[in-house]
């Protein structure tokens, strides 16, 4: 067996890669999956050729390693690591039983693939043959790749990984502290290798000391970074691997010291030597005797043995030799010489790993066509930012002041007062334009529609929620039974369901405050109902309910004074102005979102892109600076529109002031002022009707949003559950085949002395298990049949009977169990008596007939059942409880068969 260690492979199982890749493509790109149905079959065939851990490998096998991993390389350029593709990977020194870790990343592939990769390195050097010099060369090659593998999968793979936050597990094989060690752990071998070869070519002894010594500080090295590392990670790795590399650490330690001893006995430092001895003999000592309390390979325990022989028959020589010759001191260890270290091996990477390109050249990379997903993230980055910003810095910010404005001038009741003194009798325009709205659109009825849609959406999102709670409280209730019947070793329900609890809490007090909301729009429907259903009148109708001021109230023709007038001409002009900046500002907007609809910045991420390799994982953060620049093309619609805020800020100023001096010019007439409110009335009837229907529609489309949120919610509660379900299921079984592989098989335990009790009635008797014979149901218990030639003849009512018995000095006796007479069948209550038999030699059985019994129970009669010969092992093994009595024996023979079938 080798002296030395192998990294086992991580297991892989089957993955789904056609499904996922092919739903990824459809659903957030913008090819089409059939594009890439060769790339796709390829990178199957890819991962095919790397699943194979059984059989045994070559080099050839290194290849396809290097080429799989270099084709991920590439796909992670093109696709982001979770494309819904579960992926499973079995811990390398797990049982066959375990349960593999599963994650939907890409990264866990590209890692798991380096790590199987520095196994194969590992396996094909042990699988040298290290007694030759060209054998130990190719050993410490593959080393040194091994190691090189592992390092680049802790500087470049490792990193990239990303683990959910509600992971069960994640794989402990893939950290750095494991990683370090295993490469350190193959740095040791190799350099071990080296040592070999230095004492094959016989060189010199204080050379090969320094070898040794870089061998133990190596196994120290892997040793340190395991023990330092959490205890999840440090319990992971078998403790026969950690005896074993503590036990080379020791051993090389030791052949250290002793190939210096030998050079200082050639240089005439005898004191040292016999330190170096002693020094080497304590270490080889204490490895000795660690792997005599391990299970570590026969090879280590042959080496570290031979090297203590060697060194015990070393020091005892020496120490002759000093007491009778040199007599020389013996330092202290801190006084002599440190060996120094040298190392000869090192991590190599291999050319294929740093660049993948190489291995592939330019028409075999998988997806080569597509944009990678980093590119194509900064687009969807971009237009998110866009239209963010056209909405929040352009189009809400001019409805901001297009809602300031019309506060202002529907607390100045403007344009109503103006429009009644500039219209005495009828109705103004706009005021009929508002009319001929609501009632184009049927405003009250559609409001009504609204109203219930928004109940119905808010009943509807409320019920998701309540059965989403229905379903965790189902679990907690299936989780309470269980363990009413086993212990469970997980938390209870509501404490493993409290982030879903915590967010279904915000979730309904979301609900509620839109509850509210919704009382407060029915509330303002039911103060404006009347003023808005006046709006669907008829013209006629409607410039009945405004009081004209043609005549005043003696009769005469009431007309405002010029000083009215001209206030109310210089009002109209700001009123006009005031329209023409919000005229200007909805252009503003206008063009915003016609830029925004054409603005493409997918041409320019392709062209930055291009500069980048293409095996290079680009990201969105590599196109922030793009991003921004094409974005300051929005800038001057939000100046426009800072600039509109200026002008309407001092227009509504001056409206105010010019409207003050309005109202106290025309405060002597009540009839203008009668009509002044009623238009106002009907003006803010049609402000609150555009205002209602746009909080009901904003109500139906936050529920139909928060339905689909509430959906997604019970789905993750249902698959919560289901998970816990089966889980609980898996505990039950492994406890209930706990409990039946661990459940005592006493014996029965009786005395030898109470044969009367064991044969009691009412108590079942254990000899049952012993003795091998079916229930009285089977159907072993139906009569044998005889070959033809002795079968009797009989009549369909019975038949079953059997007849003609054979003489009795007949050897048939001998073979073949006694069969049942011809009236045993009218009494079959009775066949007991047939398991008493006498030996065929008595003479009884020429003075006990074959008589049927009295047929005077004929409710008794059951079919004819064939006990077994009395030569059959089954009589042999039942027995009473030891030691039996010798006259026991022959009433057992005799009488168990009557108690059983009783």
């Amino acid at each position: 067996m080798p002296n030395h260690l192998v990294i086992p492979f991580k297991k892989t199982y089957t993955a789904p890669i056609r499904s996922s890749v092919r739903d990824y493509i459809l659903h957030h790109t913008e090819d089409h999956p059939d594009a890439y149905r060769s790339d796709i079959a390829q990178w199957e065939s890819l991962r095919v050729a790397c699943m194979n851990t059984t059989a045994a490998h070559h080099s050839n096998d290194v290849d396809a390693f290097l080429k799989y991993h270099a084709q991920l390389v590439f796909v992670l350029a093109k696709l982001p690591s979770d494309i819904n593709l579960e992926i499973s990977y079995a811990h390398p020194f797990s049982t066959s039983s375990s349960i593999p870790v599963t994650l939907r990343s890409l990264a866990f592939e590209r890692a798991s693939v380096l790590f199987n990769l520095a196994a194969l390195y590992s396996q094909l050097a042990a699988a040298e043959d290290r007694s030759s010099q060209d054998g130990l060369r190719r050993a410490t090659a593959y080393y040194q790749s091994a190691a090189g593998t592992l390092s680049y999968l802790s500087s470049s793979a490792s990193p990239r990984l990303r683990f959910p936050a509600d992971a069960e597990e994640i794989p402990t094989d893939l950290t750095g502290p494991f990683v370090r060690c295993l490469e350190n752990l193959m740095l040791a071998q190799a350099q071990e290798c080296a040592w070999q070869r230095a004492v094959a070519d016989h060189y010199k002894n204080a050379l090969i000391a320094k070898l040794a010594s870089g061998v133990a500080s190596l196994y120290t090295s892997s040793l340190e970074a395991i023990r330092s590392a959490p205890s999840t990670i440090s319990s992971s790795l078998p403790s026969t691997w950690m005896t074993h590399i503590e036990t080379k650490q020791r051993h090389f330690r030791a052949a250290a010291q002793y190939r210096k001893s030998i050079d200082d006995l050639e240089a005439n430092r005898y004191g040292d030597e016999i330190r170096r001895l002693m020094d080497a003999e304590a270490e080889a000592k204490q490895g000795y005797s660690l792997v005599k309390r391990s299970s570590v390979a026969p090879a280590v325990i042959q080496d570290i043995k031979s090297l203590l022989d060697a060194l015990q028959k070393n020091l005892g020589r020496a120490q002759r030799d000093n007491d009778l010759i040199y007599h020389c001191d013996i330092p202290a260890s801190t006084a002599i010489d440190p060996i120094v270290e040298v190392i000869m091996v090192k991590s190599n990477v291999s050319p294929g790993l740093l660049d993948p390109k190489s291995l592939l050249g330019t028409g075999g990379i998988l997806f080569g066509d597509m944009l990678g997903w980093g590119a194509r993230e900064a687009v969807n980055i971009y237009n998110d930012n866009k239209r963010t910003l056209v909405k929040e810095r352009v189009i809400e910010a001019a409805q901001v002041l297009d809602d300031e404005a019309e506060r202002l001038l529907r607390s100045l009741n403007l344009p109503a007062s103006l429009e009644a003194l500039e219209r005495p009798i009828g109705l103004p325009p706009s005021l009929l334009k508002k009319a001929e709205e609501v009632r184009l659109e049927q405003g009250p009825e559609r409001i009504e529609a609204y109203l219930d849609d928004v109940q119905r959406l808010a009943r509807r999102a409320m019920a998701i929620l309540d059965e989403a709670m229905d379903i965790l409280d189902n679990e907690a209730s299936e989780d309470e039974a269980a363990r009413k019947e086993v212990s469970l070793s997980r938390p209870v329900s509501h404490e493993a369901n409290r982030e879903l609890v915590a967010k279904q809490q915000r979730y309904r007090s979301i609900l509620l405050e839109a509850a509210q909301s919704d009382v407060t729009v029915r509330e303002k429907w039911e103060e404006s109902e009347a003023a808005i259903v006046n709006l669907t009148l008829d013209e006629e109708e409607l410039e009945a309910l405004v009081p004209s001021t043609t005549v005043s109230i003696d009769g005469k023709i009431s007309k405002a004074n010029s000083q009215t007038q001209i206030h109310a001409r210089a009002l109209r002009g700001l009123l006009e102005s005031l329209d023409d900046i919000r005229k200007d500002r909805g252009q503003v907007v206008a063009r915003a979102q016609r830029r925004l609809e054409v603005d493409d910045i997918k041409p320019r991420i392709i062209s930055v892109a291009s500069n980048f390799n293409r095996w290079e994982e680009l990201t969105p953060a590599m196109f922030v600076d793009l991003s921004d620049k094409e974005l300051a093309k929005y800038d001057r619609f939000i100046q426009e529109l800072a600039e509109g805020k200026k002008q309407q800020e001092g227009i509504l100023e001056a409206i105010k002031s010019k409207n003050e001096q309005f109202l106290q010019s025309r405060k002597e007439d009540p009839a203008v002022k009668d009509r002044e409110v009623v238009l106002h009335c009907l003006d803010m009837a049609h402000a609150k009707y555009l205002e209602i229907t746009r909080n009901l529609d904003e109500g139906r489309k936050f529920y139909n949003e928060m339905a689909s949120i509430l959906s997604r919610f019970k789905e993750a509660c249902k698959l919560w559950s289901n998970q816990r379900s089966q889980e609980a299921q898996s505990l039950y079984q492994s406890f209930k085949s706990l409990s039946i592989q661990e459940r005592p098989r006493l014996p029965p335990q009786k005395s030898p002395n109470e044969p009367a009790q064991a044969s009691s009635p009412e108590q079942p008797s254990p000899q049952r298990h012993k003795a091998n014979i079916p229930p009285l149901s089977s159907t072993e218990w139906e009569p044998q049949e005889f070959p033809p030639e002795r079968r009797p003849t009989h009549t369909p009512s019975r038949p079953k009977q059997k007849a003609n018995l054979p003489s009795l000095s007949s050897p048939e006796w001998e073979a073949q169990e006694t069969p049942q007479t011809p009236g045993s069948e009218a009494t079959p209550s009775r066949p007991k008596k047939k398991a008493n038999l006498p030996s065929l030699s008595s003479p009884e059985w020429k003075t006990e007939g074959l008589v049927s019994p009295p047929s005077a129970e004929p409710e008794r009669q059951k079919p004819s059942m064939a006990l077994p010969s009395l030569s059959s092992a089954e009589w042999e093994t039942q027995e009473l409880p030891p030691p039996p009595p010798p006259p026991s024996t022959e009433r057992r023979g005799a009488k168990t068969p009557r108690k059983q079938r009783r």
